[in-house]
């Protein structure tokens, strides 16, 4: 019989690879005043998640910690009930559903986390399953540069089938954008049915000879860069990217012009409640590949360090 103070939990002490995770039982977190304690239902393992437990690039340690790892526990996904309250907590009850993101501890891939009420959490849409509602982090990300899009502005979306692209092609098409999705054969009918008005084909056409179309170009996978996608840009137009590029060249050039950046998300507790508005209207839904059970999670890290999964890849709990 388990102890009732314990939770199972994916716990990792030093960086390296997927099998640096190993799921154990750690005594169960109590919610502090102001917080929520949440019965984790699903969760999901991220290329950020992948990138903490190796400590990449190296100069994240400065805020993980240099030698060891500060955090102890990844998982900035999670899904599920309403366990406990803190002092002072209104507005939830005890067995509400749940979902949100934990940006600055993590934390999700464990039976329960804590968080703080007023943080980036908010109420389950009816007819959302949990499965369903762990979209948050991807779409996060992908806020941030097409929060910036305007009516009838142009976007293109390389890599518009992982999680970041999948959210980013909805989010452009909820801001007007007209979106030129670039995918592989395999995904060319998922970014069609996610609403793209243009599909193409890297594995048939160069993309980077579409000519000066786009206000913006998003580089959703870190497969591309600045130099490569100039010439798509019109006059003003915003080259966006989620990985540093060749030498470290989206951060630098993103320091000296305006036209290149990193996406950098920020008020994860309003756009949390802004897709909880979203998922219950139906116009946002997750993209998803593979479910693992808990006790697989480094499996589930394998897979996602091959660069191959299509959408979200959940955790079980």
């Amino acid at each position: 019989m388990s102890d009732p103070t314990t939770m199972k939990a994916a716990v990792f002490d030093r960086y390296g690879p997927p099998e640096r995770l190993s799921v154990t039982r750690v005594p169960i977190p109590e919610p502090k005043p102001g917080e929520l304690r949440v019965r984790v239902r699903a969760t999901t393992v991220t290329r950020t998640d992948t990138a903490t437990l190796r400590a990449h690039p190296f100069f994240a340690r400065a805020m993980t910690g240099w030698v060891r790892p500060r955090m102890h526990i990844l998982g900035m996904d999670f899904a599920g009930e309403v366990d406990a309250l803190g002092a002072g907590v209104t507005g939830y009850a005890v067995g509400d559903r749940v979902f949100g993101l934990l940006p600055d501890h993590f934390g999700g891939h464990a039976e329960f986390v804590c968080v703080g009420a007023q943080a980036a959490v908010a109420p389950i849409p009816d007819k959302i399953a949990f499965h369903e509602a762990v979209v948050g982090e991807g779409a996060w990300y992908a806020s941030s540069t097409t929060d910036g899009l305007r009516s009838g502005q142009s976007c293109l979306i390389y890599g518009a089938s992982g999680a970041i692209g999948t959210a980013a092609v909805q989010l452009a098409k909820a801001q007007g954008a007209e979106v030129t999705a670039v995918v592989g054969t395999r995904h060319l009918d998922l970014a069609a049915r996610l609403g793209a008005d243009r599909v193409v084909n890297y594995e048939a056409e160069d993309f980077t000879a579409l000519g000066p179309t786009f206000d913006l170009v998003m580089d959703a996978v870190g497969h591309t860069s600045w130099f490569a996608c100039r010439r798509l840009l019109k006059p003003g137009g915003v080259f966006s990217a989620t990985d540093l590029g060749p030498f470290w060249s989206n951060i630098l050039l993103g320091a000296v012009s305006r036209r290149v950046g990193t996406p950098y998300p920020n008020d994860a507790p309003g756009f949390v409640w802004r897709l909880a508005g979203m998922l219950g209207a139906g116009t946002f839904a997750g993209v998803f590949d593979r479910s693992y059970a808990l006790e697989d999670i480094v499996e589930a890290f394998r897979y996602v360090e091959t660069g191959q999964k299509t959408g979200i890849v959940t955790i079980r709990m």
